[in-house]
């Protein structure tokens, strides 16, 4: 097979890579979606680096990718912690509602969707995962209903079936 037909083959591929990254990231709102398009983007030129180095038969551009993917792994996990203690201080990802982390002589950039109470208003209502622990009968709203035998009737037993709690 002809090396430029394989050289131009990765390279459209790095070139599609770094296209997608760069269109998700300047595009989407929340900050975990736009670290994986950045990180898209970074696999987009090793790509690049490495059908590069393969065609002029040389090593540099393999090492230099595999630095940079060391790089980014330590990048991934601040990233990635950073991302937490937002997430704890703010209880959203999305990035148009951090106004506060801007210099202070620097004025808020209106957001086309209106205020942050207003967005907060339209944000989806999380799901609330049930009570666990050594006595989540504490803290549970209500205790849950008794299992149902196959009659109808609740058994007496709540760790045997009707049939058997009967005979």
């Amino acid at each position: 097979m002809d090396p430029v037909v394989t050289l131009n083959n990765y390279l459209l591929l790095g070139a599609i890579l770094f296209s997608l990254g760069m269109v998700g990231f300047l595009t989407r709102r929340n900050l975990i979606v736009m670290f994986l398009c950045a990180e898209l983007m970074l696999q987009g030129v090793s790509m690049s680096l490495v059908a590069f180095s393969r065609y002029h038969g040389n090593w540099n551009g393999q090492v230099l990718t595999i630095f940079s993917l060391a790089l980014a792994g330590a990048e991934a996990a601040i990233a990635l912690a950073l991302v937490v203690a937002l997430f704890r201080r703010h209880g959203t990802l999305d990035i148009s509602l951090w106004q506060d982390l801007r210099e202070s002589d620097q004025p808020a950039i209106p957001d086309e969707f209106g205020t942050e109470e207003e967005i907060e208003e339209h944000l989806p209502e999380l799901p609330h995962l049930s009570v666990s622990g050594r006595d989540p009968r504490k803290y549970a709203p209500a205790d849950p209903l008794p299992p149902v035998g196959t009659d109808g009737s609740a058994s007496s037993n709540r760790n045997v079936p009707a049939e058997v709690s009967r005979g």
